[in-house]
């Protein structure tokens, strides 16, 4: 899908990028970007779902079109939701810095804004080119329950004052909700049931794979995590 870079009437958008491998989506993740589009004012959130995340390089995600094709039924009716494939189809590593540089690029005049977790923080001065996220985009730093408090002094190290002030201004507590993409994968190859935990996900008796309930989920994406162990 593509983002537009103005509105309706060309004022300046607020735009959130939400990246992540999202294998699978599930409602924490849209929790999540609901709450940071409430709080920070975004016009649009887009999720980005990753090619190959640096922080996971030793999984194998599920196929890039299957991940996508979950975002899509995922968000499907939200008119502020979009989805990109720049990471995905720009290939590779996906690295933070090179997604927020194109959408610098493609967005000029827009106010850009990545979320991200809090627990995140800490590894933040060890990511490529942080200062530059920092120039391009304002962090808006999550807090998911039960995890501690954010260390937004990791953020001295390597960004301006103003650009710590702004993420402070823009922590967004979101409620706690205890679902993860790996378990939701472990509860699928051990049969048991995802109900309630990915948009109308459930099991399939026989396959143990993402139901057909799922809109509609094709065949592929449903193969994708039934035979990955």
């Amino acid at each position: 899908m593509a983002v537009s870079n103005r509105n309706n009437i060309g004022q300046i958008m607020r735009i959130g990028i939400f990246g992540g491998s999202f294998d699978p989506v599930h409602y924490g993740h849209l929790i999540l970007a609901e709450t940071c589009r409430e709080a920070c004012r975004l016009d649009k959130l887009v999720f980005m779902p990753a090619a190959l995340s640096p922080h996971k390089l030793g999984s194998q995600p599920a196929p890039p079109d299957a991940r996508v094709e979950m975002l899509q039924l995922a968000i499907g009716g939200h008119e502020s939701f979009e989805i990109s494939r720049s990471e995905i189809d720009r290939g590779g590593v996906s690295y933070t810095v090179d997604t927020l540089a194109e959408f610098q690029t493609a967005h000029e005049g827009d106010e850009l804004f990545f979320l991200m977790g809090g627990d995140s923080l800490d590894d933040f001065p060890n990511w490529r080119e942080p200062a530059r996220i920092g120039q391009i985009a304002t962090l808006v730093v999550v807090s998911r329950p039960p995890h501690v408090t954010p260390n937004f002094e990791a953020l001295r190290k390597v960004l301006q004052e103003e650009q710590v002030a702004a993420a402070l201004a823009h922590h967004v507590q979101m409620p706690q909700v205890d679902i993860s993409s790996s378990e939701i994968r472990d509860r699928i190859r051990d049969g048991r049931s995802i109900r309630y935990q990915t948009p109308r996900g459930e099991i399939h008796p026989d396959t143990k794979t993402l139901s057909g309930r799922y809109g509609g989920i094709s065949k592929s994406v449903n193969q994708s995590y039934a035979e990955r162990r």
